[in-house]
């Protein structure tokens, strides 16, 4: 680790300064002795950074220095959570308030989501447009995911320890590759549907006057309800009303091009509304892929982030004096959350009861944390022997 007592960058090196004075000798890896200066001027993104190439090296640096604060963080909150047994967090009646704003959010999503998609039927039926049926049918990828977002919440409220012995968190993200399977053969049918209508020249698209008032008028309201929906459900911190966010986001998008299309094919060309209720269609099977990806890395027991591995490790060697080696610190997700397999290493002469409670202490802290379903905490002597599980082997 680069000694931040003269470090070449400057402004980088103000993050993390050791402070002044001698500290009491621990057992405990203690990082207290470092203070984290006012933080630097904000920058642009990284990624912005990349796209105009001007990341120099001082900027190489100073996020260095950046990454270095946000672990000792991390430390200081495992710090916390060793000394205080639980994490410092809102108080019982600001979560029972914040819970009540999000269900209402929630709510709100979902009657709307159901008023409009009853609109946008009554307009695609008006119109004929395959473009404004393309639209329609991500109103029903909003209505059907919120349904699943519910009935998982629900399943989940309702364990049976008999039949899932450890919980039924892996019930949202299944029943999402299930509802995206169905939407992309939906979206692949009004795909084939528009190509069909090109190749045959059967395009025979028109609207009245009445009736691209009526589809303007109903497209255009969905479309500001949706946009106000976006700006209410962005205030919150929720993961889930996050993604209602994204949903009313992804609908204001296709509303506007669904309508953009028919209206440009009954005064230009009438192929521009197949065409158009093409590119909702790939654009529909595209968003609910990424979802698919993300919910299948899931599922799969991917690992956590190095930085996260830290962070157990840094707690788990605290936990006790008597722990002499971490032999494994393994976090994978199955789910929304991960599973944490610890193994330490205590005295070979210690007696049975002493470590067992030094086992279970540490794994109740490991639960507190928000990110992790379950842990699992092996007790062992010695750190030299061979794996204890039976290897994989790829043939």
């Amino acid at each position: 680790m680069v000694d931040p007592a003269a470090p070449r960058d400057a402004e980088g090196a103000e993050l993390l300064l050791p402070e002044s004075g001698e500290r009491e000798r621990s057992w405990r890896l203690n990082f207290d002795g470092f203070r984290r200066a006012e933080p630097l001027q904000e920058k642009p993104s990284r990624g912005l950074q990349d796209c105009l190439g001007v990341l120099g090296s001082g900027d190489v640096v100073a996020e260095y220095y950046q990454q270095q604060v946000e672990m000792l963080e991390g430390f200081n909150e495992m710090d916390t959570l060793a000394d205080r047994g639980f994490l410092p967090g809102m108080t019982k009646e600001e979560r029972e308030r914040t819970a009540r704003s999000e269900r209402t959010a929630i709510q709100i999503s979902n009657i709307a989501n159901i008023i409009l998609f009853a609109a946008k039927v009554y307009a695609s039926i008006r119109s004929g447009s395959l473009a404004i049926i393309a639209s329609t049918l991500d109103s029903l990828l909003d209505l059907l995911s919120g349904f699943i977002l519910w009935f998982t919440a629900f399943s989940m409220q309702t364990p049976n320890p008999y039949k899932y012995p450890i919980g039924k968190r892996r019930m949202q993200p299944v029943g999402i590759l299930v509802f995206a399977s169905v939407m992309a053969t939906l979206g692949l049918q009004i795909i084939l549907e528009s190509l069909r209508s090109l190749i045959s020249d059967e395009a025979d698209f028109s609207l009245t006057k009445e009736q691209e008032r009526w589809v303007v008028d109903i497209m255009l309201s969905v479309t500001l309800v949706k946009l106000a929906l976006v700006i209410y459900c962005r205030s919150f911190t929720n993961e889930i009303v996050k993604a209602y966010a994204q949903d009313h986001f992804f609908d204001v998008v296709t509303n506007i091009i669904g309508l953009v299309a028919a209206l440009l094919a009954n005064y230009i060309e009438e192929w521009i509304d197949p065409v158009g209720a093409i590119i909702l269609a790939l654009y529909t099977i595209r968003t609910w892929s990424v979802t698919v990806l993300e919910n299948v890395n899931s599922l799969v027991g991917r690992t956590a982030a190095p930085e996260f591995l830290q962070k157990l490790t840094y707690l788990c060697w605290n936990h006790h004096m008597a722990v002499r080696h971490i032999d494994t610190v393994r976090a994978y997700t199955f789910g929304s959350h991960y599973f944490v397999e610890v193994d330490i290493v205590l005295p070979s002469e210690m007696p049975l009861r002493e470590a067992h409670d030094i086992g279970e202490a540490l794994q109740e802290k490991l639960e507190l944390l928000p990110e992790i379903e379950r842990a699992f905490v092996h007790l062992d002597y010695e750190f030299t022997h061979k794996p204890e599980h039976a290897q994989t082997q790829d043939t």
